[in-house]
């Protein structure tokens, strides 16, 4: 499948979660599939969209959900660390993994070689670890993912949609979903 594929069969299951997106072509994929004031796209902070992420499910009772990619994801392994540790059952890490930094010229990431991401997650400590390499694969894991600390990897093909780049300002993005937070009354939680 193709990630704007994946992104968008998940985007189809959406309510009120809050999400987070990794930076470059996912975040502007996300954008044109389905922008919404609950979407924070990262804008230059690589690596860093699980513990933005985290940080979030762990200040709200809302359900988080956060796209990353498997060389994001690479760049900031400890995430997984936390994330096993903490264990908000709100929070779902999606990593659309393409084998590749794609945002950057397409170099193969080393998930494109001998290394698992799925592993690595449950090695740190997280039970809930699906994969899924089609739509429906994904739809189902997405929605058995609800009420737990999941990570799904979503296998998906190499290259990027031509979508525009996001019409927002950083400023902009931030203030939208700040408001979205408030507004949908994410209460702080003990988990």
């Amino acid at each position: 499948m193709k990630r704007i594929e994946a992104i968008r069969c998940v985007v189809e299951e959406l309510s009120d979660e809050l999400v987070v997106c990794n930076i470059g072509y996912p975040s502007r994929e996300l954008y044109s599939v389905g922008d919404r004031d609950e979407n924070f796209y990262m804008l230059g902070s690589m690596g860093l969209a699980s513990s933005i992420g985290l940080g979030l499910a762990l200040s709200t009772r809302k359900r988080v959900v956060v796209f990353d990619g498997d060389g994001s994801l690479l760049m900031n392994l400890g995430s997984l660390v936390t994330i096993a540790n903490r264990s908000p059952s709100n929070l779902t890490l999606i990593v659309l993994d393409n084998e590749s930094y794609s945002t950057t010229g397409g170099q193969p990431s080393y998930t494109a070689g001998k290394t698992s991401l799925a592993r690595i997650a449950k090695a740190a400590g997280i039970d809930n670890v699906l994969e899924a390499r089609s739509p429906g694969e994904l739809k189902r894991a997405f929605n058995e993912s609800k009420g737990k600390t999941s990570v799904i990897i979503a296998k998906v093909e190499k290259g990027n949609a031509d979508v525009p780049i996001i019409p927002l300002s950083p400023y902009k993005i931030k203030k939208r979903f700040m408001e979205a937070v408030k507004s949908g009354h994410a209460a702080s939680t003990s988990n």
